[in-house]
C-alpha cells in the first residue's frame, strides 16, 4: 500500500485543532490541488473562499450551528458552485446567450461535482502533509447570510465549508459500510441482501461508539440515519437558488 492510499483510508474529520494558522505556502498548495481535480468540459465551475477574518468565521461557526472549530482552525475555505464566471465568460464573446444552460439542473450538477472533486483534492493533499481536516454542511443552514458575509454574486453557490489546521486530539477512523454493500457489479443488489449487510454493520457502529464514548453512546447507524431523515432541513433551498438566478430547469 502507498503513502497516498495509506492518508485516504486513514481519514477522520477533526473538530480540535492547535492555534496555529497555515502558511501562505500550504493555502497555495492546497488550492493548487483542488484544481487539479478533474472537471466536467474544463468548465471550472466553482470558486474556493478562504475566510481569514476573524469575525467572519465567527458568524459562519454560528450558522452552522455553533460548531467552534469553524472559527478555531489553521485556515477555513468555503466552497462554491459558480456559474457567474462563465457569464463573464459570455459577456467576453460578445454576449453569446448561455442563460438557459446556466439555468439547467445539468449544469448546477456539474458545478456542485466539480466542487465536491476540488475540495476531496484539496482534502488529501491538506492530510497527506500532515494537517487535519472537517468538512463543515452547516453553512447551508443560512444560506442568504453566507451569500452576505462572503458577498457572493447570482449563480454562486457557497455548498460547504472546509476547516483545515494542525490537530490537537484525532479519534480512531470510523468504520465505513462493508465492501460488498457499496460495490455492485454490473446490477443492484437486491434489497434482502442490503438489509442483511446493514444489520450486520449496525453492530460495527454500535460496538466503535460504544469503545468511542467509554458506553455513554451505542446507538446504531440505521438509527442515526431514520431519526435524522424523519426532520426535514433546509427546505429553503430551491427558492434560495431562484433568487440568486439559478432556477433549475
Amino acid at each position: 500500500m502507498n503513502d497516498t492510499i495509506q492518508t485516504i483510508l486513514s481519514h477522520v474529520s477533526v473538530r480540535k485543532f492547535e492555534d496555529k494558522l497555515l502558511s501562505q505556502e500550504q493555502i497555495q498548495t492546497i488550492v493548487k490541488a483542488a484544481q487539479a481535480a478533474s472537471t466536467s468540459s474544463f468548465v471550472q465551475a466553482y470558486t474556493i473562499v478562504g475566510v481569514t477574518d476573524r469575525i467572519k468565521k465567527e458568524k459562519l461557526a454560528e450558522i452552522a450551528g455553533g460548531q467552534s472549530y469553524v472559527a478555531d482552525n489553521g485556515h477555513f475555505f468555503v466552497f462554491c458552485a459558480d456559474l457567474h464566471r462563465h457569464e463573464l465568460a459570455a459577456d467576453i464573446e460578445g454576449g453569446a446567450n448561455i442563460s438557459e444552460t446556466l439555468e439547467s439542473t445539468e449544469k448546477f450538477m456539474v458545478a456542485t461535482i466539480d466542487a465536491a472533486l476540488a475540495a476531496q483534492n484539496a482534502s488529501v493533499a491538506a492530510e497527506s502533509m500532515g494537517l487535519g481536516i472537517c468538512y463543515i454542511g452547516g453553512i447551508r443552514n443560512n444560506l442568504p447570510e453566507v451569500v452576505k458575509l462572503l458577498d457572493t454574486p447570482n449563480k454562486v453557490v457557497p455548498l460547504f465549508g472546509l476547516a483545515v489546521g494542525y490537530p490537537a486530539e484525532k479519534q480512531a477512523t470510523k468504520p465505513r459500510l462493508q465492501f460488498e454493500h457499496i460495490y455492485h457489479e454490473n446490477t443492484y443488489q437486491d434489497d434482502s441482501a442490503s438489509k442483511t449487510q446493514l444489520h450486520a454493520y449496525n453492530k460495527t457502529i454500535s460496538a466503535y461508539y460504544h469503545d468511542r464514548t467509554n458506553g455513554r453512546r451505542a446507538d446504531s447507524w440505521t438509527e442515526q440515519i431514520a431519526k435524522m431523515m424523519s426532520k426535514p432541513v433546509r427546505m429553503y433551498m430551491k427558492d434560495f437558488l431562484n433568487k440568486i438566478g439559478i432556477p433549475l430547469k
